[in-house]
Formats: structure tokens, sequence, C-alpha cells
């Protein structure tokens, strides 16, 4: 039986920090589980090699004796090794074309795939994730995106004063000054041409919640998506507000049939019967923060045609665009790829399709950094590796040479393994005609 699990260094990105497991978590799989554990060596890992020495793992420069190894983003191609078994988020799950060659490299060595994403419990529900952390980062470097995006109109609002998420020493900082800012904008309102400002928001899910959370600092009013067709004609609103909407699947999208009405479990089903119908609140937003999953088969919630015939009717109301979801020209068709942290914001210009990176040029400027939870990375990392911890021994100690079917590893896990021994498991065989 084994006992021995790796961690490895993260390359993927320059200013991914995060880590699955803690020093904390590694001193009880050692003190309380009976595992060994080694360590990657990292130079820019958030918790220092020292701190997972201290906690007893061995800091090593590679990790052959590990037979089961955990990350968090994908791994290079060339660091696979035969029969290996890999837990990370691995981006394949919806056959993408980028990670491919991945997965097909991880089936020649005959590896074994665990996938973080789809660890669920029988409903559906996804157990282990950053995506709370994903729309904290997301929703501070959204604010901070209209600060800028503001000046360089000219003008001087509260928002200038927030940082980018990794510029903060830690999330209560943020959150500090962020309440500061609402604190500001209660007690001297807004720029009469800003109101009402606007947050509108995708989603209801754990992303959209850690969203909301930092929103919610601010002096927040929420109201319903019929009622922000109305709020630019009520003469009473006050500028001292900033107005929440949440929005549901039946606010994006309705029946291709008009005599249907929207059933949320037909819709699921049948994604195809259903187009958007999004584009009549866009023109109302000043923010949208997009927070909610999407693939191929259903209908996008903002297409490129639509913003060239929004700039053309004048200048838009919607400024920011925060793309948490961040599918490459995926529901918010303009977001052509996930940025980095070190260069997070680029404009999209209506006219000549083109983004320029950068918070400056004609468009509308979009926030779609791809490893969101690393900018708050000690916070992100202690809470996956809260929730993510009691199943660590079952998945270091299972016999993956047995048949899949008799696989024995708790319910939620077995779900999520991808490949076994090389080859695709019964729920995941859909992924072959991607390959």
């Amino acid at each position: 039986m084994n006992n021995i699990i790796g961690i490895r260094h993260e390359d993927k990105y320059v200013m991914e920090r995060r880590v699955p497991l803690t020093p904390k978590h590694i001193k009880n799989l050692i003190k309380n589980q009976n595992l060994e554990v080694l360590v990657e060596s990292s130079p820019k890992r958030i918790f220092k090699d020292e701190e997972f020495e201290k906690a007893g793992a061995i800091i090593t420069n590679d990790l052959k004796k590990a037979p089961v190894i955990f990350g968090v983003k994908e791994i290079p191609e060339s660091y696979f090794e035969k029969g290996k078994t890999y837990i990370f988020f691995s981006h394949v799950i919806k056959g993408q074309e980028y990670n491919m060659p991945m997965l097909k490299k991880m089936m020649e060595k005959k590896n074994n795939l665990i996938d973080y994403e789809k660890i669920m419990d029988e409903q559906g529900r996804r157990l282990i994730f950053f995506g709370k952390y994903a729309g904290l980062a997301g929703m501070i470097n959204s604010l901070w995106s209209l600060g800028l995006r503001l000046k360089h109109f000219g003008l001087e609002t509260p928002f200038i004063k927030i940082k980018q998420s990794h510029l903060y020493n830690s999330l209560e900082e943020a959150k500090n000054d962020i309440s500061k800012v609402g604190f500001e904008i209660a007690e001297k309102g807004l720029p009469k041409e800003l109101t009402p400002l606007t947050i509108g928001f995708t989603g209801y899910g754990n992303v959209s919640m850690g969203a909301q959370e930092i929103t919610n600092l601010l002096p927040v009013k929420e109201i319903s998506p019929s009622e922000l067709l109305d709020l630019k004609n009520r003469p009473d609103r006050p500028n001292n507000v900033i107005y929440k909407i949440i929005f549901k699947e039946e606010d994006l999208s309705e029946p291709l049939d008009n005599n249907m009405e929207f059933d949320l479990q037909d819709y699921y089903t049948h994604p195809e019967k259903y187009k958007d119908q999004f584009e009549k609140y866009i023109k109302h937003l000043t923010i949208l923060m997009n927070c909610m999953y999407w693939d191929e088969r259903y209908p996008r919630i903002i297409t490129k045609d639509y913003l060239e015939k929004l700039y053309k009717e004048g200048n838009p109301k919607l400024t920011v665009i925060g793309d948490i979801t961040c599918d490459p020209d995926g529901s918010i068709e303009c977001t052509h790829k996930g940025t980095e942290i070190e260069d997070p914001v680029f404009v999209y210009n209506p006219y000549t399709r083109k983004p320029v990176m950068g918070h400056e040029g004609e468009g509308i400027m979009i926030m779609s950094v791809d490893i969101l939870p690393s900018e708050l990375p000690r916070e992100s990392s202690i809470y996956f590796g809260d929730t993510f911890l009691k199943y660590v021994k079952a998945i270091a100690t299972s016999d993956y040479n047995v048949p899949f079917e008799l696989l024995n590893l708790p319910n939620p896990i077995k779900k999520a393994v991808i490949l076994h021994q090389g080859k695709l498991t019964p729920d995941y065989e859909y992924i072959a005609e991607y390959l």
C-alpha cells in the first residue's frame, strides 16, 4: 500500500502561488494519517519551503519517489511518469483543444487522472473548489478596473483608491480599503454622469457569492432585472447608492418557441431550444460580472455584433466586464483570452474587433485573469485544503492496479477519475471525440 504523496511546483503561470495542501494540512497528514509527503521546491509558492519542512515534509527537486502527485493547474507533457496518479485542474472536460495533447500524453503513460472540478456530491454539487476566491479577487479587480477606466475618461472617483487584488497583503486589507471607498460614496455620492451605477451578476453559485461579498461592502441596493429596465426613469434615485442585479437562467435565455414557457430543467437538457435575451439588460449596466458556468451548447450572452450595434447607438453605459468565467470566445464573445496577473486587462474595440492591452483606448474594458484565486493565494489555499484534506489518504493509498469497477475510492472522488490506467472512464468517454 502506498503511503507517499508529492506536491508539485506550479509552473504554468509566473504568478501561480497556490498549493492544494498547506503546511498545516501536511502536518496533519504526516502526524495523524501516517503519510510521507514530498514537496517539490518552489521559489515563488505563497508558503515557503521552510514552512513545509517544519511541518515534516521532505523538500526535494523531483517527485520520482511519489506515485501520487497533487498539483493545482495543468502539468507539462514532459512531466508525466508511467503509471502514476495525478490530481489537478486538468481543464479537459469540455474537450478543450489546448489540453488535448496533455491528455494524450497521460493516456500514453497509462496515468490515472483525478480532476478537482468533478469532485461532486450525489446532487452534482462541487465539493472542492477555489471558486469563491475567484469571485472575491475578480470583484476587487473589476472595481480597480472601473477606477482606472473612469480616470481615463477624466472622472475622479473613490474607486481609484482600490488596488489590484494581488497587491494587498491579505483579503482583510482589501476589504478594509473597499469599505472605506463605500463609506466615501455613501457620504459624498458619485458624479452625476455615473448614476445610476449598476453592477450585474450572471449566476448565483460560489463564484457569484464571492463577488457579491465584495460588492456588499459598498452602499448597495439589490433590485430585480425588471426594475433595472426602469431605473433610469426614476427621478428620485439617490446618487450615493450602487444597484446590484443578479441574473438567473430565465433572465439570460428564452425559448425559441414563443408559446413555450421557460423551464429550467428543459433549458439544461435542451439548450438548443433557447435563445439569448440578455441584450435588453446590457445597456443599463455599468459593470457586468460574468460568474456563471457556460459551454458551447448554450447561447452567448454578449456577441461582437451586439457590441458594435451598442456603440453605434452612442456612448454606452457599460464600462467594465469582469469575466470571471473566462471562456475564450465564449459566453462573452470578445473575451479573446484569459489574461495574466501581470497584465490583467484589455480594452476591446467593437469597431475594429480587436483588443488592446491596458486600460486606455476606445471600447469596453475587460478583466479576464485566468487564475484569479492566485491573487489571494494564502486564503484560497487554506480554504481549498480544508475541504480537500479528508480525501487525501484514500487517494494516496488506493490500489489503482485493479479494474475501475473495483477501484476503492470515496464516491465523490471516484466520480472525478477521468483516466484510469490511461483509459477514459465511462463518464468521460465522450472526450475521445475531441482527441
